[in-house]
């Protein structure tokens, strides 16, 4: 049997210590090193403590205080930064927000959650500031300047382009985030920071699979034990003089508790990128030469094709890791050959966890992988399979529901104690678990296998169909890019099956095309399971974090059925 690496180390201390307070210990053994680097400016993690002291005297001053909550609605830049952690040191929660939420979910998320201040950028200050009209309670916007950061050379370029956007003051009482710091430059006393393992320190929202979006309360102990296993998984390779190409967003799991939080208690680098483009992130790529990149499988997807690495030496890369949505088995061979025709000795890793965990609680090795797996537990964390809403494990190799316990497990969700209780339960082993809604199984040797979403499910014909089944078959043929399928009302079946297909780089939408895609599917699904229609388009619509975003195709497909 093949060992597991991670029950090499069976568990790992925890330290009874804030976000905050890993940040500062770090930054006392390596003052001098980048904490992050933001279009070339860099900031040492001594002036990054700095910072994040000058900050939280600024929301002491304004009376924030431990449990009060701000929000946080901002993409990849020094002043997010600085403000997440300032919250974290004084106490108070972090609410973290889209910045291109909608004005009504703005509002939504600013009741929920009771926010006292929001922090946001200049150019979303009307909406943002809109959106206060529906909010229940007093809310005073700051209002940071991403050009404030930037060398003067790229703030003076930026200015060119952007600046008929830009709003030179908010209106009263709201503020400039370099104004309202300026509290901060004062003799204030900031109380000690409080380690509680039960006190919510971010609030983190899911995708609204259900519903309305729910918040997802984790505390500094859940963020923390997750970036130490997530070192302890990749092989102990964060450390000092690496860098991580930071593109995704603070205010999803991934972004916030891997690509930054995991990066800076181990003192690496994170290149902070403000948004995604996909030419941008290939420069970035070429120029910067990153040890560690991280995204969604649609950025690795695009970057296969991006001419700008065709002929780029990769071999500095020491670890790729996709996650939020499920990669397929034929990206993962193309990306696995694109990176060594590039001269790079790693493979992609795939990750899987959810919100509700922070973020990836299960990873492929390093080395090895098997077909299907999304790889081995993080150490502390233990997986199990069981019947759907039940507490009876199956046996293995069999499909269940993926359930799973662990440190990084988060405290509930905001304001929902019903929805808590369906998710996170004590079972008669006395632990508590969290039930993914995720279907999946186990291997004799513990390797996970992800299926579908619970969910997400077409019956048609008294069948229940898996969506992301019939993708991975659609997303293996060559003359497929990527692809979404949906269930859509059917008078006679209940639903039909429909196929929305993005073809190849130059594939052309033909009868053909479908004819070959449909010969290719049945030999790999079953008959009452093929797609009724297949649709092509150039793009599919997308999440805020990147994923195909069958919700609105099915939306879509609801309107025009009347």
């Amino acid at each position: 049997m093949e060992v597991d690496p991670y029950r090499q180390r069976e568990h790992l201390e925890y330290p009874r210590l804030t976000m905050f307070q890993m940040v500062e210990r770090i930054a006392a053994q390596y003052p001098d090193e980048p904490a992050y680097e933001f279009y070339g400016r860099k900031t040492s993690y001594s002036a990054f403590v700095g910072r994040i002291e000058r900050a939280a005297r600024a929301f002491w001053t304004a009376g924030i205080r431990p449990g009060d909550v701000i929000t946080v609605c901002m993409p990849n830049t020094p002043q997010a930064l600085d403000c997440f952690y300032a919250i974290n040191r004084i106490g108070a929660v972090a609410n973290m927000v889209h910045p291109l939420s909608a004005q009504k979910e703005i509002s939504y998320y600013l009741n929920l959650s009771g926010s006292k201040m929001m922090l946001t950028v200049d150019l979303f200050y009307e909406k943002a500031a809109a959106a206060l009209a529906d909010v229940d309670h007093p809310v005073t916007i700051l209002a940071a300047r991403m050009q404030e950061e930037l060398p003067p050379h790229l703030a003076a370029v930026y200015l060119l382009k952007k600046g008929k956007d830009y709003l030179r003051f908010p209106r009263s009482p709201h503020l400039l985030w370099s104004r309202f710091l300026r509290a901060g430059d004062g003799d204030v006393t900031l109380p000690e920071p409080a380690f509680d393992e039960k006190r919510t320190a971010v609030i983190l929202y899911s995708g609204g699979t259900s519903g309305v979006p729910k918040g997802i309360c984790l505390s500094d102990l859940n963020f923390n034990a997750c970036a130490m296993q997530v070192r302890e998984a990749i092989g102990e390779e964060f450390r000092t003089g690496l860098k991580m190409l930071s593109c995704m967003p603070l205010f999803h799991g991934f972004g916030l508790g891997i690509n930054l939080h995991a990066v800076l208690i181990h003192g690496a680098c994170c290149i902070l990128m403000p948004t995604f483009n996909n030419k941008t992130y290939a420069d970035m790529i070429r120029r910067k030469k990153p040890s560690f990149i991280a995204g969604v499988p649609t950025i690795f997807d695009a970057l296969l094709r991006n001419p700008r690495l065709e002929h780029t030496d990769l071999s500095f890369l020491m670890g790729m890791f996709c996650g939020g949505d499920s990669l397929p088995g034929e990206l993962k061979k193309r990306i696995d050959a694109f990176l060594k025709d590039h001269n790079a000795s790693i493979q992609v890793r795939e990750g899987y966890g959810l919100t509700e965990c922070v973020t990836a609680s299960c990873l492929t090795p390093k080395h090895t992988s098997r077909e299907g797996s999304i790889g081995l537990p993080f150490p502390d964390t233990v997986y199990a399979i069981v019947q759907p809403d039940t507490d009876n494990v199956v046996p293995l190799g069999e499909e269940g529901e993926i359930i799973l316990r662990g440190p990084s497990v988060m405290l509930g969700y905001l304001n929902a104690p019903e929805e808590t209780a369906r998710t996170l339960r004590r079972l008669p082993d006395g632990n508590v678990w969290l039930y993914t809604g995720d279907l999946g199984h186990m291997d004799a040797d513990g390797y996970v296998y992800f299926h579908q979403r619970l969910k997400r499910m077409i019956i048609t014909n008294g069948y229940n169909i898996y969506p992301s089944h019939l993708e991975n078959a659609i997303d293996e043929c060559p003359e497929v890019a990527y692809s979404c399928v949906i269930g859509v009302k059917d008078p006679r079946r209940m639903q039909r099956i429909k196929a929305f297909v993005v073809p190849a780089p130059g594939v052309e939408p033909s009868e053909e095309t479908r004819t070959a895609i449909l010969e290719r599917l049945k030999l790999h699904v079953a008959a009452y399971a093929l797609p009724r229609e297949i649709e092509f388009r150039r793009e599919l619509p997308k999440t805020l974090v990147g994923k195909v975003a069958y919700r609105v195709l099915e939306e879509e497909e609801a309107a025009r059925c009347g």
